[in-house]
């Protein structure tokens, strides 16, 4: 049995940042985006949805996935993980939202999905007449597909993702369960973050023992048209699209996906640090473990409590030449 996520309604922008979004914990925003007129026009009928999106469509094309109706609607790998399970491509908007109002009454079909675009790109106008007062600078990535499946990943950025259309189930992991989600590969993933390698619907228990315990320590929440989830950062998330048409329109706006986030991303400084470590034994990484734990994780005294601040380097305040001269420092070195 999942636990339940806290719930919240008529739940300010000002107490969400200021109370909520801190304390790192998934909530549910019931009726985020009630108001909006696409979730209004998804809530009559899917025909209704995809006129009122055609509304803004100038004829550019989007990135359009499709995974045959033997992958059971999941995005994921292939069998002998040296590929994935579905095709890709660039497909006109128009004739996708076609293609899937057709398979609406279809008993057999593939999963199709239109993920992670730009509403100014290719649905120019879509987010001014679907603003968030939450959001009044960032913009929001659409994802619209049917019933599909995308197994639990995590985000490098925090994430409000909101259902404009159809029912998601959304299963989430906190980060202390990575160990016991069995996280595919760094660098070689289904859609560019590391998966795991649990099917959730099909769990094998017995090559995968300890998912027990992240079942164990697993959350729950179903949304509706208008509904919002709040996914903190490197929370593991399974996703599943629940109808024939489902939308969801979602905001990273801090960590890696920042308009300010300096390279390296955290994900690329694991990865070096996979490299540079690699070869080291246990007791020595369990040596540099407490250096992380000191200078960057600062689970004890602050480093930069004691160190005079003209010499704190990179526990300090940072110029943009300093960063530059960094990470030219690093990019030689990196060349050896």
């Amino acid at each position: 049995m999942y636990k339940q996520v806290s719930e919240y309604s008529a739940l300010s922008a000002q107490q969400f940042f200021a109370e909520l979004a801190p304390a790192q914990q998934p909530v549910v925003i019931r009726g985020f985006a009630r108001d909006w007129p696409l979730v209004n026009a998804a809530k009559k009928t899917p025909q209704d949805f995809a006129a009122y999106l055609l509304r803004f469509y100038t004829g550019k094309k989007a990135r359009i996935f499709v995974a045959p109706p033997a992958a059971n609607k999941r995005f994921y790998y292939n069998d002998d993980m040296t590929g994935v399970n579905y095709i890709s491509g660039e497909e006109r908007v128009d004739l996708f939202l076609g293609r899937l109002l057709e398979l609406i009454d279809r008993e057999v079909y593939p999963a199709i999905s239109m993920q992670n675009s730009l509403p100014s790109e290719i649905l120019p106008g879509l987010s001014d007449e679907n603003k968030s007062a939450y959001f009044p600078d960032v913009e929001p990535r659409l994802w619209v597909g049917n019933e599909g499946i995308v197994s639990a990943h995590y985000d490098g950025a925090d994430n409000i993702a909101c259902v404009v259309a159809g029912r998601r189930r959304f299963v989430l992991f906190p980060p202390e369960q990575t160990g016991n989600l069995y996280p595919g590969p760094l660098n070689f993933t289904p859609a560019g973050a590391p998966t795991s390698m649990v099917n959730l619907n099909a769990p094998d228990f017995e090559r995968y023992p300890h998912f027990k315990t992240a079942l164990a320590n697993a959350y729950s929440a179903e949304l509706a048209p208008g509904d919002a989830i709040f996914i903190p950062m490197l929370w593991w998330h399974h996703v599943e699209s629940l109808e024939k048409v489902n939308a969801l329109m979602n905001y990273w706006w801090n960590g890696s996906s920042a308009k300010s986030a300096i390279s390296p991303s955290p994900i690329d400084s694991l990865n070096i640090a996979l490299l540079a470590m690699r070869d080291l034994t246990p007791k020595q990484r369990a040596a540099w473990r407490c250096m992380f734990d000191h200078y960057l994780f600062k689970q004890g005294v602050d480093p930069a409590s004691y160190i005079p601040e003209h010499q704190q380097h990179l526990l300090g305040k940072l110029s943009l030449d300093y960063v530059r001269a960094i990470k030219d420092y690093f990019i030689e070195k990196l060349k050896k």
